[in-house]
């Protein structure tokens, strides 16, 4: 059963498992730091299609199929899939999914969606609502620059606190079974917004969110940061990791110092790949976690992570009306070695 602590945490009782995970990059991200950990990297990123949005939906296809590969499951016995991307009304997800017959509940978390979904599926799954769910989520540089900013073709210069948007793709089966990485609990987030207008500088939007949630889990969870052999973070970056150790620190009193990492740090080689302050996007967080924290787990090299997403709620219209930028984040706490 679901037992809720607090106004925004839920513990999950039953212990659903990630059976299995998945997690797809293109070829920029395949020349990282983290190039083994990838279950499949495309040197093409348009993916032998005819538009950048196309290419996404293949991104994100090829990690579901993947994920549900592996489990040894098959399309018909899942009960229920949450996904949802950065496109407008999601045709990243929508398109990718359409063949596979599977009950869909689309989401709309912006960045903050590998840990959105991933708390959905494991609140329906602990409850009995679905036996087996999938949560996924993707992100692609050229369809994100497309709607977000400006056309590739444009050549335009991009500010030192820019993110460089994942194409990337990750996904994870969950149910209630005796072996795999446990969802023993999640926080939803609120919004926040801290007046951050620059579009470009996205790590210092979301910081606060990330700082607050992380500090409403603590409190009513009931853990402390010594709890956990790793909080990641999302896709901060550089700039907004630095202000969300701080603020957490300094605003609510815990150190994660020792102990945080940030999947936007993570994904590239910052100094070496000219992605200014690191990655973003959806299939950020997404890639790395579904891969690289999720085998650490699955091996017992680390024993429990709090994975926290972060998103950034804007839009082109509301960027373009000159409002502000409402921010989330979402927190999954992962335990491996079970």
């Amino acid at each position: 059963m679901n037992k809720k602590t607090g106004r925004q945490t839920i513990i999950l009782e039953n212990r659903p498992r990630i059976i299995a995970s998945a997690g797809v990059v293109g070829k920029k991200e395949g020349e990282g730091p983290l190039r083994e950990e990838f279950d499949r990297i495309f040197t093409d990123g348009r993916m032998n299609e005819d538009s950048w949005e196309k290419a996404e939906s293949a991104f994100q296809k090829a990690a579901i199929e993947t994920a549900i590969e592996k489990s040894g499951r098959k399309n018909e016995e899942i009960d229920l899939l949450f996904a949802g991307d950065l496109l407008g009304q999601c045709i990243g997800t929508t398109f990718g999914i359409r063949d596979f017959g599977i009950p869909f509940a689309g989401l709309y978390g912006a960045c903050s969606t590998m840990a959105l979904s991933l708390a959905m599926a494991g609140v329906f799954v602990n409850s009995g609502a679905a036996k087996t769910a999938v949560a996924a989520t993707s992100s692609h540089f050229c369809s994100a620059e497309k709607q977000f900013r400006l056309p590739l073709e444009y050549g335009g210069q991009r500010p030192p606190q820019a993110q460089w948007t994942a194409t990337a793709a990750g996904a994870a089966v969950v149910e209630n079974a005796e072996k795999g990485v446990a969802i023993e609990a999640v926080t939803f987030g609120k919004i926040c917004d801290m007046g951050v207008t620059d579009a470009n500088n996205m790590g210092a939007a979301m910081a606060p969110a990330a700082a607050d949630t992380i500090a409403a889990h603590f409190r009513e969870s009931g853990t402390k940061p010594t709890d956990y052999d790793v909080i990641v973070t999302g896709d901060l970056g550089a700039i907004g990791s630095k202000l969300a150790v701080e603020l957490l620190k300094s605003e609510h009193g815990f150190d994660i110092s020792g102990i945080h990492k940030d999947c936007g740090t993570m994904l590239f080689d910052i100094d070496a790949q000219d992605v200014n302050s690191g990655a973003s996007g959806c299939g950020c967080s997404a890639a790395v976690v579904c891969t690289h924290f999720m085998r650490r787990l699955r091996e017992g090299e680390i024993k429990k992570i709090l994975f926290v997403g972060t998103g950034a709620l804007m839009s082109t219209v509301s960027s373009q009306q000159g409002e502000s930028i409402p921010t989330i984040a979402h927190a999954v706490v992962l335990k491996g070695g079970e």
